[in-house]
């Protein structure tokens, strides 16, 4: 409706056909004909046709007559059409140059719609996406809780020391010089352990679980704790919440960390 309402408009007032046979009044009913024609002919190419040779869902004619097709087809049509209502019709001589306006006028339709069925698809598969994600994302959430719930041991280089903790409690582990700082969360407190180690051996133990990732060369960081991400300048900052301490984030790490923190927002 809203396409044939324009070309009705786009006639009435640039009106690339000279219709001097008419009066006003007679004129607006033979330009609403044009306007008719391009309505008539998009619902037998978009909606009766498809619906004749298999009964589809709303917006899925596609999968009966290609978009392309469809659009050739309406514009053949609608061309046919004009040239034969201006003829008979409005007593309109029919020139090349009159001919060339109709083809312009009626390719517009076709092209509109192509545009409109492209950006549907666009929207279908976005949602299609959207739904993927979300699947994915329960799934991921159920394996991190099993996860979480899991005792995982800190042990030091020499075996001397060790350190049994809950995943979910640990917040993150900082290199200090040659050792490892584990600061975890015990009875809604933050504690600090220094054990004898090497980041990248923490590292390596803590792969099994995908809600610890670096954030800095010195740094690895539980994103669960992770309250917001700062800036100054070209400084950036880790928040967590009731831990008063800043954990710099390296340039090197930055986009990780961006991408997780919307991942868990669901942004």
């Amino acid at each position: 409706m809203g396409i044939s309402l324009g070309a009705f408009l786009f006639i009435l007032f640039f009106q690339p056909f000279t219709l001097e046979k008419f009066d006003f009044n007679n004129r607006l009913l033979f330009i609403a004909g044009l306007g008719a024609i391009v309505f008539l002919f998009m619902v037998i190419v978009r909606i009766v046709f498809p619906g004749l040779i298999q009964k589809v869902p709303k917006n899925e004619y596609k999968t009966v007559l290609p978009s392309y097709l469809s659009g050739f087809i309406m514009l053949a049509l609608n061309t046919v059409a004009f040239a034969f209502y201006l003829k008979y019709v409005g007593v309109v001589s029919i020139t090349f140059y009159v001919m060339f306006k109709i083809v312009l006028i009626c390719l517009v339709p076709p092209f509109i719609l192509s545009i409109y069925d492209a950006f549907n698809e666009l929207r279908r598969q976005n949602e299609l996406l959207l739904k993927d994600k979300k699947r994915l994302q329960s799934h991921v959430e159920k394996f991190e809780e099993i996860n979480l719930n899991k005792t995982i041991a800190f042990i030091s280089e020499s075996s001397a020391e060790k350190l049994n903790l809950i995943v979910a409690d640990v917040a993150m582990i900082k290199s200090a010089d040659n050792y490892v700082e584990i600061v975890y969360k015990e009875e809604e407190h933050f504690k600090k352990k220094l054990i004898r180690n090497t980041l990248k051996n923490i590292e390596q133990q803590l792969k099994q679980y995908a809600n610890f990732i670096r954030c800095h060369r010195t740094c690895i960081i539980n994103v669960n704790y992770i309250e917001n991400l700062n800036r100054r300048f070209n400084n950036y900052w880790l928040s967590i919440k009731d831990y008063t301490e800043q954990v710099a984030v390296s340039r090197q790490y930055l986009m990780q960390i961006r991408e997780t923190i919307l991942s868990k927002r669901g942004e």
